[in-house]
């Protein structure tokens, strides 16, 4: 693929979680474009492959590998085999995560006439998306930041969101889980800031997406209601593209460019976080 601009990555490796995804892909081919040797993990085997052989059909180096995020002893695993196979890791993108109908209301607002209302939401629901995103993002970490602190360099991005600004109506467990991903990016930051490991975030506005389609679109295409929503809040008036992502990402990734940027939560969203709706 095209990057918007190339530094140097040669020599790098990146570990990429959630990789199989439409936003994670694109982050795997555009540190592959630009030398990096890339490690894509997914949940599906099938996924991370598709990336892995695109990437490699292309000149690149990359290697797919099935990984539950939640699952200490796997990332251990594939761990050992990223270091076997690639090499240590320089490079961690933190991008499993998502949201759950089970996590979800109807209604916007409290309406006792709601099929599910928050009083209707399963505390089941609500533990797995937080466990997604928050340890989802906590035990990559642990495994692969530790080579990287023993090195002293590394460069370890999550993916944070706009309902980590601002909560969206229906999704709570979503926005407040989010919110705590900023929060755990600022920590890390801090701990790790004497080791030479960076870590900042991404927060994406809105991305159409395999996870939020159905909530954007009918079956037919037709936008919803929601959508609507979002583009009149959105300044640009329309959704992101996935390769609008790749700047941002790749100048946290440039030690070059960023090498005093750290603990920092970059929005991407359109002008969605600086529009108070007037």
């Amino acid at each position: 693929m095209s990057v918007p601009f190339k530094p140097d990555l040669g020599g790098r490796v990146a570990v990429i979680t959630g990789g199989g995804g439409v936003l994670c892909s694109v982050f795997a081919e555009s540190l592959a474009e630009c030398g990096a040797a890339v490690a894509v993990l997914d949940l599906s085997l099938p996924a991370a492959e598709t990336v892995a052989e695109k990437i490699r059909a292309h000149g690149g180096t990359a290697r797919a590998y099935a990984c539950n995020v939640l699952k200490k002893e796997e990332l251990l695993s594939v761990r050992d085999r990223v270091c076997d196979e690639l090499g240590g890791p320089d490079i961690l993108i933190n991008g499993a995560g998502g949201n759950s109908p089970k996590a979800t209301t109807d209604c916007e607002q409290y309406d006792p006439e709601c099929a599910k209302s928050f009083f209707e939401l399963a505390p089941e629901g609500f533990g797995f998306v937080f466990d997604l995103n928050i340890l989802g993002t906590f035990l990559p970490t642990q495994v692969f930041a530790e080579g990287m602190a023993a090195a002293g360099h590394g460069c370890i991005i999550n993916i944070s969101s706009m309902n980590a600004f601002r909560p969206l109506t229906k999704i709570p467990a979503y926005s407040a889980a989010k919110a705590g991903v900023s929060n755990l990016t600022m920590w890390l930051a801090t701990h790790f800031a004497n080791t030479g490991v960076r870590v900042n975030a991404l927060a994406p506005g809105f991305f159409v997406t395999k996870q939020n389609k159905d909530l954007l679109f009918d079956k037919d295409g037709v936008p919803t209601p929601r959508t609507h929503k979002i583009l009149a809040a959105t300044p640009m008036g329309r959704f992101g593209r996935p390769e609008e992502l790749v700047g941002a990402l790749l100048f946290l990734c440039d030690d070059n460019a960023s090498s005093f940027v750290n603990g920092v939560i970059l929005p991407v969203d359109g002008g969605f976080s600086a529009y108070s709706g007037v």
